[in-house]
Formats: C-alpha cells, sequence, structure tokens
C-alpha cells in the first residue's frame, strides 16, 4: 500500500493532484498517478499557462481551432476543456467507486470575474452545464462577490470548489453559502458536493515577512507556525458547522459536507520541510491538492499520522500570538486575496499572449506550407 493509499484509509484524507498537462493525459502518467493514490485534481490559470507555453503539445488542436474561425481567447477554453474532459475520464472510476466522495476534476472560471458576481455566476453555469460530468468541480473564488454565487450555484445542485482562501472568517461565510444553497436546494442532496479551499504556505510566506520587520525575539520565534495553525482552526470551524441540528436536516436529506481543501501546500521557504504543509493537516473528511513535487515527497518521507485536530487549543494559542506581536491576520487575508486573484489574472493574459504569439507562428508556418495569404483569417 502506498502512502497515498494509507493517508486516505487510515486517516480520512484524500491526497489529489495540483497540476495538470495534455502529456501526461496522452502518455498516462495521470492514470499511473491515480493507481499510486491520487483521488482527485486541482487546475488554474496558472497551471494552464505553464502547460500551454512549454512545448508543442497543444499546437496540432489550437492550429485547427484557428482554422475553424475560433478567436484565441474561445480556442483557449477549448484547449482547457480537451485537457479537463481527459483528466475527468482518469478520475471516473475514483468518483464512482468512492460513491461520489472524491475522483473530481476542477476548472475555474476566468480569473478576471474574482469581483464580479453575475459575471461568475453566469461563467460558473456555462461551464458546468458545457462539460456536463459529475465529477467536475467549478472553482469559484471565495471572495465577498464570489458569496452571492457559490450558494446559488449549490442551491441549482451543482458541485463547487471554492478557491483563494485566506481568512478564517471568510471560510465561515463559505460554509455558510454551502449551508443556505444546500437548504434552498430542492429534493436529494447526495448528487451535490463541495470543497474550500484554504491557501497554506502563502500565508506563512506573507505573515513571516511581517514577523522578521517586528524583529522580537517573540515575533520571530513564530515564523513558520501561522499557516498550519490557521488551517487547524480551520478545520475546528469545519466540525462545529457540519454538526447539529441544521446539519442534520441536511444530513437527512443526502447531503455531503463541504470538505476543507488545503491548497498551496508545497513548502516556499526552503529552510522548513518541504512535507510540511502536508503533515501537520491529516485527519477525516479532508482534502490536500499538492503539486506533483510535494506528492513525490511525502510519498518518500511524509509522516502519517492524525494531526490536524491533534491540539487544537495550541493551534489558538498561536494565531493569537501572533496578532499579539502586531500582525493583522485579517489585513494578511486581504492582502493575499488581491494578490491571489492579481496573479491568476496575470498568468491568464499572459497565455493569452502567448497564445496569440503561437498563432501570428502558426499562421506563417500554414502560409509557407499552402502558399495561401492567410489560412486562418478568421483567428483573428
Amino acid at each position: 500500500m502506498s502512502s497515498l493509499h494509507h493517508l486516505y484509509r487510515h486517516h480520512g484524507q484524500s491526497p489529489w493532484l495540483d497540476n495538470l498537462r495534455r502529456d501526461w493525459i496522452d502518455n498516462g502518467e495521470l492514470a499511473r498517478w491515480v493507481e499510486r493514490g491520487v483521488r482527485g485534481l486541482t487546475s488554474n490559470p496558472s497551471i494552464f499557462q505553464k502547460a500551454m507555453t512549454s512545448g508543442t503539445d497543444y499546437d496540432e488542436q489550437f492550429a485547427g481551432l484557428l482554422s475553424g474561425g475560433l478567436s484565441v481567447a474561445d480556442a483557449y477554453w477549448e484547449l482547457v476543456l480537451t485537457d479537463i474532459g481527459g483528466a475527468l475520464d482518469a478520475l471516473a472510476p475514483v468518483h464512482e467507486a468512492s460513491d461520489g466522495v472524491d475522483g473530481f476534476v476542477s476548472v475555474e472560471v476566468d480569473p478576471k470575474l474574482a469581483r464580479d458576481t453575475e459575471g461568475t455566476l453566469t461563467a460558473a453555469r456555462a461551464l458546468n452545464q458545457r462539460v456536463d460530468r459529475p465529477n467536475l468541480y467549478v472553482k469559484i473564488p471565495g471572495t465577498s462577490e464570489g458569496l452571492p454565487a457559490i450558494q446559488a450555484m449549490t442551491a441549482e445542485g451543482r458541485s463547487i470548489n471554492v478557491t483563494l482562501l485566506f481568512s478564517l472568517t471568510r471560510y465561515g461565510e463559505v460554509i455558510e453559502a454551502y449551508l443556505c444553497g444546500l437548504e434552498a436546494c430542492e429534493g436529494d442532496l447526495s448528487a451535490v458536493s463541495g470543497v474550500a479551499s484554504f491557501f497554506i504556505s502563502r500565508t506563512d510566506t506573507e505573515v513571516d515577512r511581517q514577523l522578521e520587520a517586528i524583529g522580537t525575539p517573540e515575533a520571530l520565534a513564530l515564523r513558520g507556525q501561522a499557516a498550519v495553525a490557521q488551517g487547524q482552526v480551520a478545520y475546528q470551524i469545519f466540525k462545529e458547522k457540519f454538526t447539529g441540528p441544521r446539519w442534520e436536516a441536511l444530513a437527512a436529506r443526502g447531503a455531503r459536507v463541504q470538505r476543507p481543501l488545503w491548497a498551496s501546500t508545497s513548502t516556499k521557504n526552503p529552510a522548513y520541510p518541504d512535507t510540511l504543509y502536508v503533515d501537520q493537516l491529516i485527519g477525516p473528511d479532508t482534502v490536500n491538492t499538492l503539486p506533483d513535487a510535494t506528492l513525490e515527497a511525502f510519498t518518500d518521507h511524509g509522516t502519517l499520522a492524525r494531526t490536524v485536530d491533534a491540539d487544537p487549543d495550541a493551534a489558538q494559542a498561536v494565531l493569537d500570538r501572533v496578532t499579539d506581536v502586531g500582525v493583522d491576520l485579517e489585513a494578511v487575508a486581504d492582502r493575499l486575496e488581491d494578490e491571489g486573484v492579481s496573479a491568476f489574472v496575470k498568468s491568464f493574459d499572459d497565455l493569452l499572449e502567448s497564445l496569440t504569439t503561437t498563432a501570428d507562428r502558426l499562421r506563417e508556418g500554414a502560409r509557407a506550407e499552402t502558399g495561401c495569404s492567410d489560412p486562418m483569417e478568421g483567428a483573428r
């Protein structure tokens, strides 16, 4: 039994892969990850930017789409959905075998819509309807503007991955949106699920920066602790919200919990253990989505033990001490949310710019081969 299988069977945590590339679908690498114990997959604009701008794996399909008259932006979404479709196929057996608990593949709405409630809702519905697969998660940013869209999509019986969470306060609001959506959803709720994605390592990066600026011994001693502590406190919120009469009434209708998903779990500071954000956040009804390098590291030397709720009082004490030395964790969360949205928008814009350059290259190649003036004229 691999470490990833052990993680799920003995500790209730689902390891997901935080990466997707066309060649992994074609050469069976994704299928091999599933065999090793990966139970789901997440993607985002940065992942697609890296995949589509490395090599020529997408050129043949891209050229065909441009020749068919699609714009670069529309062709991008066709490329994305082709990859998502391949990943959905690879994870479908996991979804079926787990009775819909795992086997999900996540795709994000246009990141430029993160502050646009109606635009997000329209785009999320369109993605959900276009793909129309039971193991699809549409990703909606957990911004204040995203909350109504999360609730509405849940009420319509659609499964959502809420992304870019950095704040315990916002996490509580996301859970409330999910619960309200379930309460408004008619009939059996067993086909509706969701995850709430807490971004872990980025919190330490920003909090550590501020602790170092404060510079006192008390502040410096807290470096590398805030992100794990916040995740562990978030897990306590999860356990509290998904118990009691309100939840029991929904569970009686088949409702599934909205699992916490630990994202951004590769270690950014080389001074910290490379499996820090896996080892310290293991527990039932959770997901950890890891880049392939971190998955390899955990498989090699990760710690297999229930840790996420080993000492919740100590986790809260860490956050209290961080606050006491002068770090405003809500302000940290606001900054990281803005930076996260901006980073995904930049990746999206950079990718479209790169694809436009690729389109020009393919047009030149097509003209040279055919002698036509511009065989992709409609793709401008």
